[in-house]
């Protein structure tokens, strides 16, 4: 496996719902190395919205490394020793073995138990293309016609993509819809510079499909895992404020 680069979202509590990318995980497991560094989004989630450095990152300008997975993110991923382990990463796409990081990139890595969720960085091939993957954002929100089509989704079903200009809550959004028209929810709202980059430069070619329902993530609600394919021109994803470290 190959270094790979994930990025730690916190969302905030009573009226800033928002969610902010506030850390970015770096992996090298061939070495083994781990680097978490906080963003220049946990500055701005802790004046927008209350945002506290992480009880075992507390100090916001610091360069966090280590040759194990912290915590905070090895508690995000099924205990390998579980025996329903191998069908859990049957569920997430996987064929046999796989790192942590790597099931963190595909899981969120959600927890009833906080307001955190994982996801990989955008990576644009060299003929700026690139595909993502993310868990549904907002299902709570849409209609009851939205909640029952969701839980019948099949993997591999086509979705439609459809930029909103006036969301009640974020204002700029990125909708997910059925073939047919159906609000099923949103994109996670630290992704919606990019994609809306991509749908502008792209002219139309962008496409996303079911990946898969994952219920086991949260009982409360089933969530949906989307795929997403587009390209940018000159863009480089994930270049803006929020995703830089505080530190070197």
């Amino acid at each position: 496996m190959v270094a790979q680069t994930l990025f730690l979202a916190w969302q905030g509590v009573g009226e800033n719902r928002f969610w902010f990318p506030v850390g970015r995980l770096d992996a090298d497991v061939a070495t083994p190395e781990y680097r978490f560094r906080y963003t220049k989004g946990a500055e701005r989630a802790q004046e927008q919205a209350g945002f506290s450095a992480i009880l075992s990152f507390p100090e916001l300008t610091k360069d966090y490394r280590s040759p194990e997975l912290f915590p905070l993110f090895r508690n995000r991923v099924m205990n390998p020793a579980r025996p329903d382990f191998p069908n859990y990463l049957k569920t997430l796409g996987f064929d046999g073995r796989a790192e942590p990081v790597e099931i963190l990139a595909v899981n969120g890595g959600q927890r009833v138990t906080d307001n955190y969720e994982v996801f990989p960085k955008l990576v644009k091939k060299s003929d700026g293309s690139f595909t993502c993957r993310f868990l549904l954002h907002g299902s709570r929100y849409v209609n009851r016609s939205g909640q029952e089509r969701l839980a019948t989704l099949e993997p591999g079903e086509e979705l439609r993509i459809a930029l909103e200009l006036t969301n009640p809550t974020t204002q700029l959004a990125v909708q997910i819809q059925t073939d047919d028209h159906q609000i099923l929810g949103w994109t996670p709202h630290y992704l919606v510079e990019d994609l809306t980059r991509a749908m502008a430069e792209s002219s139309g070619e962008y496409k996303a499909r079911a990946v898969r329902v994952h219920s086991h993530l949260n009982a409360a609600r089933p969530s949906l895992l989307v795929e997403l394919s587009s390209y940018w021109d000159s863009y480089e994803p994930m270049s803006g404020p929020n995703f830089q470290p505080l530190v070197g």
